[in-house]
């Protein structure tokens, strides 16, 4: 699981979006008030999946199934953790790029069989709900939020946003990447973000939280973070063909988010 110094892409989804079986599940959960908050859900999801692990990566166990909520009663949103096939992801990703002798050490090939399995397996349903990035937020979510959904309370800072809205915003910052860019890294990583969206219900809430960022940040960096406005004057440079409007916004983004990268090397 992530350090403590990630930010959150999630979707939150209606009971409808769900199976019959799954609804009364999550009716259930809410009705109980099982939820977990925000605050609390990154340490409990770190905790959960460490202790089902044990002392090495030999078994893929199955994990309990807990959620973000957002609303109430039969109005609520869930957002579902997806443990077991987020660590199952996990665990094939961690070989990427390493020696053989090192990725087996660290991730036996028994357990890589497993993953794969849960992952082919893995229906719509089950479908990740949650992307994480640590040490800083990927451009390519600012994309999807415009400033007046922003939300900020003490360290709390965060963006909601309607998924037909987000989708929209995701869709024509690609045709401004293809024209302007052509099929450049952030335009794949865009198309793949829009593609992502389009697996969930059109009653979708799309939320991007800094979680633990905002503890490497001081109060009045976090009030005055304007990501979102950069992003969007971006692009909206590159429509226009303002390179020089486009290339500012761009250099002022990755200075911004060095600082808090930069941060990782020296822990």
């Amino acid at each position: 699981m992530p350090s403590q110094f990630a930010a959150y892409l999630r979707v939150y989804e209606p009971f409808t979006a769900f199976e019959p079986e799954r609804q009364r599940y999550w009716r259930r959960y809410v009705a109980e008030g099982r939820a977990v908050g925000l605050a609390d859900g990154p340490g409990r999801q770190r905790t959960t999946v460490m202790e089902a692990l044990g002392a090495g990566w030999s078994r893929l166990p199955d994990l309990p199934e807990e959620a973000y909520v957002l609303g109430v009663e039969d109005a609520a949103l869930i957002c579902p953790w997806s443990l077991r096939v987020r660590v199952a992801e996990a665990a094939l990703h961690a070989r990427d790029g390493v020696p053989q002798v090192l990725a087996d050490a660290f991730v036996p090939p028994a357990l890589v069989g497993l993953a794969q399995t849960v992952v082919d397996e893995t229906k719509s349903e089950d479908r990740v709900h949650e992307q994480v990035a640590t040490w800083g937020v990927p451009l390519r979510w600012f994309v999807l939020f415009a400033a007046a959904e922003r939300e900020f309370s003490g360290e709390i800072l965060r963006y909601r946003s309607e998924i037909g809205k987000a989708r929209q915003r995701a869709h024509k910052g690609l045709r401004v990447l293809r024209k302007t860019l052509g099929e450049v890294p952030i335009t794949e990583s865009l198309r793949d973000t829009a593609r992502w969206l389009e697996s969930f219900h059109p009653g979708s809430v799309v939320e991007l939280d800094y979680g633990g960022l905002t503890s490497l940040l001081s109060e009045e960096a976090l009030r005055n973070d304007d990501s979102v406005e950069l992003v969007a004057a971006g692009l909206t440079g590159l429509e226009n063909e303002d390179g020089e409007a486009a290339t500012a916004a761009y250099e002022q983004l990755v200075q911004r988010w060095r600082q808090i990268q930069l941060l990782e090397r020296s822990n």
